[in-house]
């Protein structure tokens, strides 16, 4: 039986159901224009110059209207009814929090994000095991990220910014600014990043230009492509529609202690959390450098002590500094995560 994580237990910015499964379905509803200009039509490779970081500014003026989408998408029929999905998203939306309602702008930034190979040593081996961009620190910390926008997008002291990640569907809000596009895979796609970037929210008391907004565009690739669905493990990506099944996805089982349901087999998991088989197997990532981060090395007496799910308490939270893991539900919860995630990865 699969346990459910307190939603508010110590969850992450980079949580992954923020940035890869929650506000993908609103592409289900409705077809052309919409009441934010554009339409839905492709659009052209997202192939150029890499880039570090982007963003976008959007008036919070709009934001009643993406509050209103989001909760009209969430009763749509192809709408995940998953209920650990649900759990997921319930605190999400677009109000204003209480301690700034004098807010003027919404600012979305993606960074470009590469994941990290940790070397767990088991019986003499190494075991080079991928942890993905979502779940470890890398160097843009919340001070950097302020720092960036004060210089390069609000250009004037003194302005208020407060970071809203955990708190909006960052998803919808870097579609429907501009800043990038959907995917058949219901990953947002930026310029100069591809589908490998993070995404954050900050809101300022600085008011930005009230440019029109966008449709929900997605990648022109993504009409004749079909690379993500066939390489999918879990078959959670349709090729009917811009939908995908958040019920078997396979990170979503990876984020929630319990045992992994009978669809998902032992040969699937690649990745000590998460997915990225449907990144790595995509046209529009392909000219994106290839690189990974250095994660770090887990000694054989350390990896032994996490699969008899035994670690002294200090030694838990030492891989955890070491290693930049953001854990993606409560420390008390964590432990058996890692512990199944790793042995499974092993025995594969």
């Amino acid at each position: 039986m699969v346990k459910i994580a307190n939603p508010g237990s110590s969850l992450s910015r980079r949580e992954f159901l923020q940035y890869a499964l929650i506000a993908g379905p609103v592409l289900s509803g409705g077809t052309g224009m919409d009441q934010f200009g554009g339409d839905r039509r492709g659009r052209r490779r997202t192939t150029g110059t890499v880039r570090s970081v982007d963003f976008r500014a959007f008036p919070v003026g709009r934001l009643a209207d993406l509050n209103a989408e989001f909760e009209e998408a969430k009763k749509d029929s192809r709408f995940s009814r998953n209920r650990i999905f649900r759990t997921s998203i319930a605190p999400l939306g677009f109000a204003l929090p209480g301690d700034f309602q004098n807010a003027r702008s919404i600012i979305i930034v993606a960074t470009l994000a590469k994941s990290a190979v940790v070397n767990f040593k088991l019986d003499g081996r190494d075991h080079e095991i991928t942890v993905p961009f979502q779940y470890y620190a890398d160097e843009w910390t919340l001070e950097k990220l302020r720092e960036t926008i004060a210089r390069d997008v609000i250009k004037a002291p003194g302005r208020r910014i407060v970071d809203v990640s955990k708190r909006v569907p960052l998803k919808l809000l870097a579609a429907r600014s501009g800043l990038g596009r959907y995917g058949r895979n219901n990953l947002v796609f930026v310029e100069g990043m591809g589908s490998y970037n993070l995404l954050h929210a900050f809101l300022t008391d600085w008011e930005c230009p009230d440019n029109a907004g966008t449709g929900l565009d997605i990648l022109d690739a993504c009409n004749h492509c079909h690379g993500c669905d066939r390489s999918c493990p879990t078959d959670c990506i349709t090729r009917s529609e811009m939908v995908i099944d958040a019920g078997r996805c396979l990170t979503l089982y990876n984020e929630v202690a319990g045992d992994f349901p009978n669809f998902i087999l032992p040969s699937m998991h690649h990745t000590l959390m998460g997915c990225l088989m449907c990144q790595r197997r995509c046209p529009e990532n392909e000219w994106i450098p290839d690189a990974a981060v250095e994660g770090g090395e887990v000694s054989e007496a350390e990896t032994k002590a996490i699969l008899r799910g035994k670690p002294e308490p200090a030694l838990l939270e030492s891989l955890r500094r070491r290693l930049g893991l953001f854990p993606a539900v409560g420390q008390d919860v964590f432990l058996p995560i890692l512990k199944r995630n790793l042995g499974a990865l092993i025995r594969s």
